[in-house]
This record gives C-alpha cells, sequence and structure tokens, in this order.
C-alpha cells in the first residue's frame, strides 16, 4: 500500500491550506482533507489511528490537539466511508493522557461519534513488540540497543497525525513528524533528545514501513510562538492544514512561522533521505497564498529548556549518558514537571488562557466545547 501511495505522491506533495472561522471550521477542515486528496492515501479497507498531540494536559490553545480539529477530522473520514476510526493516546513524563483529553474537551466528542480510545502505555490495550526496520536507523539501534519495539496495533493500519503548528525548544518548529513521537516511542524518550532530528527520521522511516497509509491535519487556528511546546504565547493565525506528505507540511507550517525549512536540520534529513519534501519550491500548496506569510516567531528559552540545553548540548554533553542513563535522568524529569505544572501554568499559562478563552474567538468556541 505505501509503496503504491509513494507512486501517487511522485508528483509534487500537496499540503493544501484554508482561511478558516469558528463559525464553518468543521466545514473547512473537510474542505482542506478533500484539497490534499486524502482518499488517495489512507487505505479505505484499513481501520484508522487518530494520533492527537496533547503537549500538555492542560488546556493551552496552541499545545494541543483542539476540540474542532479532532471533531471536523471524524466528520469528514465517516463522510468518505472510514467507519473504523480509534484514538491512540500516549503519556510523557510530563503530560497525563487521562487528565489531556479531559481538560482538552476531547472525551464528549469520542463519545458522541463512538470513537474507541487506546492506551499505548495500557498492556491491556496494546502490545510492544520487537520490530527491526527495513530501512536504514539512524540512532535508534544505538539508543536500543537490545531492539526497537513499536505498539503491535499500528502495523497494517491507517494514522492521521493531529499535531497544531507551534515552535519547538529542541527542534525549532513541531508538527507532524514529531507527533509519531510519543506513539512509537514508549520508553527511552530522554535518551533521544541530543540526537532529536535523527530520531524523527528514524520513525518516519517506521511509520512509511508500518502504516498502510498516513496524513496529516493540522491546526494554525492558534499557533504557539515561543518556547513550545508549552511555554508560548498562543497567537490566532485563523488557518488549517492537510497533507499526506508529513515533511511538507511541517515545512509550510515553518515557512509561515518565519523559519527557512532547509535550515531546520529534521526537515533537512528527511528531505535529503527521501522520506518527504522539505524544499517550498517542490510543494504544491493549495488553498491560500502563503507566499508574503512570515510570522516572525521565534524560539526562545524557558527555564527547562536552559537546563536541558545545558545538559544535552552544551557543557556537560559528555556526561549526559551517566545522567540520562541511569536513575538520575528522574532529577530532570521532576524538575521540568515542577516548573511547568506548579509554577508556570498557576503563576503564568493559566491567567494567560483565561483572558484569551473570554476575548478571542478561538477561545469562545473551545469555551462552547462540552466538559467531560
Amino acid at each position: 500500500m505505501i509503496r503504491e501511495l509513494e507512486e501517487t505522491m511522485a508528483e509534487k506533495p500537496i499540503v493544501a491550506v484554508r482561511r478558516t472561522q469558528p463559525a464553518t471550521v468543521l466545514d473547512d477542515i473537510r474542505i482542506a482533507m478533500n484539497n490534499a486528496r486524502f482518499t488517495d492515501f489512507l487505505d479505505p479497507s484499513a481501520p484508522v489511528i487518530l494520533k492527537d498531540n496533547i503537549s500538555w494536559h492542560f488546556p493551552f490553545l496552541g499545545a494541543n490537539t483542539t476540540p474542532w480539529q479532532l471533531e471536523g477530522v471524524i466528520l469528514a473520514l465517516k463522510e468518505a466511508g472510514y467507519e473504523k476510526i480509534v484514538c491512540v493516546q500516549n503519556e510523557t513524563v510530563v503530560t497525563n493522557a487521562f487528565k489531556g483529553e479531559q481538560l482538552n474537551r476531547y472525551v464528549p466528542i469520542f463519545e458522541k461519534y463512538r470513537i474507541p480510545v487506546l492506551y499505548n502505555f495500557r498492556e491491556s490495550d496494546i502490545r510492544w513488540i520487537p520490530y527491526r526496520p527495513n530501512g536504514e536507523m539512524r540512532v535508534l539501534n544505538e539508543i536500543f540497543p537490545e531492539g526497537v519495539k513499536i505498539p503491535e496495533y499500528f502495523i497494517g493500519k491507517n494514522i492521521v497525525h493531529l499535531p497544531t503548528v507551534k515552535c519547538h525548544i529542541y527542534t525549532g518548529t513541531t508538527g507532524s513528524m514529531k507527533n509519531a513521537f510519543g506513539g512509537l516511542l514508549n520508553s527511552r524518550r530522554h535518551y533521544t533528545h541530543s540526537v532529536i532530528h535523527e530520531t524523527l527520521n528514524d520513525l518516519l522511516t517506521i511509520q512509511k514501513e508500518i502504516h498502510s497509509g498516513i496524513f496529516t491535519v493540522m491546526d494554525g487556528t492558534v499557533c504557539g510562538n515561543g518556547p513550545g511546546p508549552r511555554t508560548m504565547v498562543p497567537v490566532e493565525k485563523d488557518l488549517m492544514l492537510a497533507s499526506a506528505d508529513s515533511t511538507a507540511i511541517d515545512a509550510v507550517a515553518a515557512k509561515m512561522m518565519g523559519f527557512d525549512p532547509m535550515k531546520l536540520k529534521y526537515i533537512q534529513i528527511a528531505d535529503a533521505s527521501g522520506l518527504g519534501t522539505g524544499r517550498l519550491e517542490e510543494i504544491e500548496i493549495v488553498g491560500e497564498d502563503i507566499s508574503q506569510e512570515n510570522w516572525g516567531f521565534t524560539v526562545g528559552n524557558n527555564a527547562a529548556s536552559a537546563v536541558g540545553n545545558f545538559i544535552w548540548f552544551g557543557p556537560l554533553e559528555p556526561l549526559q549518558k551517566l545522567f540520562f542513563r541511569t536513575p538520575l535522568v528522574y532529577l530532570f524529569v521532576f524538575g521540568s514537571f515542577f516548573y511547568h505544572d506548579f509554577i508556570y501554568w498557576p503563576l503564568k499559562a493559566k491567567s494567560q488562557m483565561h483572558a484569551f478563552k473570554k476575548t478571542n474567538k478561538w477561545g469562545k468556541l473551545f469555551e462552547s466545547y462540552p466538559q467531560s
């Protein structure tokens, strides 16, 4: 199936960009998906995995999949005849999946459309099995010398990624390629930060081998400027993006944010390796004219990233194996968790989001979605 899809994508990959408003966003998502020809890339006989993006369990717009993004994709899939739809959640060292899906108002949507949810950290839901990739692994074989493991459930199924347009402290920007991180790595994710760009390409290689189809719908209604994926400033941009090329959609989002896509290492590697297209001149952008879009986003630093950069890319880099491959890692994990949940959220982000939801049209739409 993937080989057939790659033949389809021998032409320029399509990235659909659609301007939207709260009153029309569900229809606009369907139009963007159709403009990106999603039915050409998702096997109609295979189930569809929805891989939402909970960067933070708190309801911070710009950081997480939005409820309208989730609902719009479900509606478009069902309208096109995809009835076997399942959401797969993951946890990270600083996020709680159950708290995240509740606070971000996904649960009522799952219930409304009868979407089952599986948790890749529950053995009763998903079994992890050894997997030997056919493609070249840049770093994962070194990080997992005893062998790479993947969720058995993912094999032979379509996947639809639901990231947002935002910056990231370690990759510059984050989107479709980074969205596979939590789903395909169940342990030692922190081991990969110093080689994160190579890791994302290893994961894209694996995705292309195991999935029957890959598609992305990226929310740019509220985007994240600053040290993402959590400590950002929400910026209203009123856009939805869709594509079957994970690299291309990340490149287009990066361009609009104000970055040169080919200067982002993860995009550069993917383009050079033939895993996707990062050069804007080789991408067919349909819908909006984005040639003049340059939002001037910058990544910057926060307290957690400053410590991480010092360890992963600074003077302590030679000692990171001692730090991150021993129980000492939990000091850093706890520090990051404590900073985000007990300092940044209560002292800044909570009031920031409270004001945003009162005054911004997307914030008001978020409030209109029922809580679980």
